[in-house]
């Protein structure tokens, strides 16, 4: 199995049955790049193979953030076959998670905008520090969620609360995402990895099969309603990476200032 030094944007350290993988690229706030999505998508492969390894823990490097978001630079400018091929490499990822026989606990240590809301709805479990701050915020960039996030927030919070959050790109802090049913529990930020390694030490105290049929079964209830909408969502997606509007929300983003959207 590789060890951390086989990564150059994440930790892995393995122990018990417990797996902990650290987004580690502190100075972009842990922003999801190609490279980054790759070497998680790796990490996975080398967790995975040794079956010992049943629960896993995903939280970010640094102090102010899960994952800030995906990394805008890489978005700006995509045609629509690069923007839909993004779309699915990222919704493949996380997709992944969720199929994984692992239980995933994400420990949101911060900001988890975009892609890294994404990331943690994608896991099972969600733990928040109360300094956590969360969010989709793409439609100021003229882009809508990409990785899954307009399905899973969906599920997650109803259509209503969904389309509120998506629509406004508003961001919200652990408390209010608590309360809408983003994460199973707030601790404070100096207990979230303790509080997460003890909640994967009660699940490893349990039968590894019915783990896994568990996850299984509860998955199933959530699919009930098929694949259709992720190809949707990749779609629009890469219909909107072409428009005059994502260019300007992202420049914009640059420059911080305002976007002046056209509609067009």
């Amino acid at each position: 199995m590789s060890d951390s030094s086989s990564y150059a944007d994440l930790r892995l350290e393995c122990a018990d049955g417990l797996a902990v993988l650290t987004l580690d690229r502190p100075k972009a706030l842990n922003a999801l790049n190609d490279s980054l999505l790759e070497q998680i998508d790796r990490a996975l492969d080398d967790i995975e193979s040794d079956p010992s390894h049943r629960v896993l823990i995903i939280t970010g490097g640094g102090e102010k953030a899960f994952v800030a978001g995906a990394d805008i630079s890489e978005l700006k400018g995509l045609s629509k076959q690069e923007g839909k091929r993004a779309g699915r490499r990222g919704q493949n990822l996380f997709a992944r998670l969720e199929k994984s026989r692992l239980v995933v606990i994400a420990a949101v240590n911060g900001f988890a905008l975009g892609g890294g809301l994404e990331l943690a709805m994608a896991c099972d479990i969600r733990i928040f520090s109360e300094k956590a701050v969360v969010g989709l915020p793409e439609v100021t960039l003229g882009i809508i969620p990409g990785y899954g996030g307009t399905q899973r927030m969906t599920r997650l919070l109803g259509p209503g609360l969904a389309l509120e959050l998506i629509a406004t790109g508003r961001k919200v802090d652990a408390t209010t995402a608590h309360s809408m049913g983003l994460a199973n529990r707030v601790v404070p930020a100096e207990e979230l990895m303790a509080t997460c390694r003890e909640l994967a030490g009660e699940i490893l105290k349990n039968g590894p099969l019915a783990i896994v049929a568990a996850k299984r079964a509860v998955r199933k209830a959530c699919d009930a309603r098929g694949e259709e909408g992720y190809y949707v969502e990749a779609a629009e997606f890469a219909t909107l990476c072409t428009t005059v509007d994502a260019r300007e929300g992202m420049t914009a983003f640059f420059e911080r200032r305002p976007a002046q959207f056209q509609g067009k």
